[in-house]
């Protein structure tokens, strides 16, 4: 068989509802609610629109809305939790009830996470891997949400600074166990945990393609379901181009299909009408092998 065997993982949320990361992969969409997206044309500040393209994710195809309310970037600079909590709650209160799929709060900020839970978030997406805020485990063990852990180094400010790998898989996993530990100290069930290898975060082009090329590699060490979040990143310039991010959709649907061959258990995008087209095939492609 030419591709890997995708782990079989369930994930259980707060509500009592499962993510079943088995038998397929599944799209998270990005909602940013921020003036200073790196990655839309037309930045989303109003609760209203954020609103209606949540349900539009929904209808076509989302598995998971992924909130977040403050860039990460490389380079941006740390948002206070009041300005978060302003963009972001409303935001959930108008989803409770609307949307189906699970809701994922992207934060690394013990507070904002709580108060996002109370509004119906299941999901804590943490860019930090625990590392910025060590007390968000706790409130995701209290809560009994599922835990996304990412990989990263140092803050936007200074990420690539400390961008420096023998060996990228090595060190990824072994920093990303190290987040995992933080998760179970707190009482974070580890079924519960997702990993993120943290593409072009603390990472240059080559690390982030290298994660890419040997994600089975990563996956087998963890032994955690994998999320993969490449859409319209600044790694795919030196193929592409300088434009605008927008226009790396293309970028992305190539970088979408390696990871779902590869094993990806949820790939987290922007555009998800096309990359939900992509994945289906890549999936395809996957489930013919393993027959043939």
């Amino acid at each position: 068989m030419p591709f890997p065997p995708r782990g079989l993982y369930t994930v259980p949320l707060p509500d009592g509802r499962v993510l079943d990361l088995g038998s397929r992969p599944l799209v998270m969409g990005i909602l940013n609610i921020t003036p200073d997206s790196f990655a839309e044309s037309s930045p989303r500040t109003d609760p209203a629109a954020a609103v209606d393209a949540a349900l539009q994710m929904e209808a076509d195809g989302a598995d998971i809305i992924d909130v977040g309310g403050e860039s990460t970037r490389p380079g941006a600079e740390p948002l206070p939790a009041a300005e978060e909590a302003r963009r972001v709650l409303p935001v959930l209160r108008m989803l409770r009830g609307r949307v189906r799929i699970p809701i994922s709060i992207d934060t690394y900020k013990a507070e904002i996470a709580e108060a996002a839970l109370a509004e119906g978030a299941v999901i804590v997406n943490d860019v930090s891997g625990l590392r910025y805020e060590p007390a968000l485990a706790a409130v995701v063990a209290r809560s009994g949400a599922a835990l996304v852990v990412m990989h990263t180094r140092g803050r936007s400010r200074t990420m690539y600074q400390e961008a420096h790998y023998d060996d990228i898989v090595t060190e990824v996993a072994g920093e990303i166990e190290d987040s995992l530990r933080v998760a179970a100290a707190a009482g974070v069930e580890r079924e519960r945990v997702i990993v993120d290898p943290g593409i072009g975060f603390a990472k240059r082009p080559a690390d982030s393609y290298g994660v890419l090329a040997r994600l089975p590699e990563l996956a087998a060490r963890l032994d955690r379901p994998v999320l993969v979040g490449p859409s319209r990143k600044s790694f795919m310039q030196g193929v592409l181009g300088s434009g605008p991010a927008p226009e790396r959709d293309w970028g992305t649907a190539a970088a979408v299909t390696a990871a779902v061959l590869a094993g990806a258990h949820v790939v987290r995008v922007h555009a998800v009408a096309g990359m939900v087209q992509v994945v289906r095939v890549a999936e395809e492609i996957r489930r013919h092998a393993q027959i043939a």
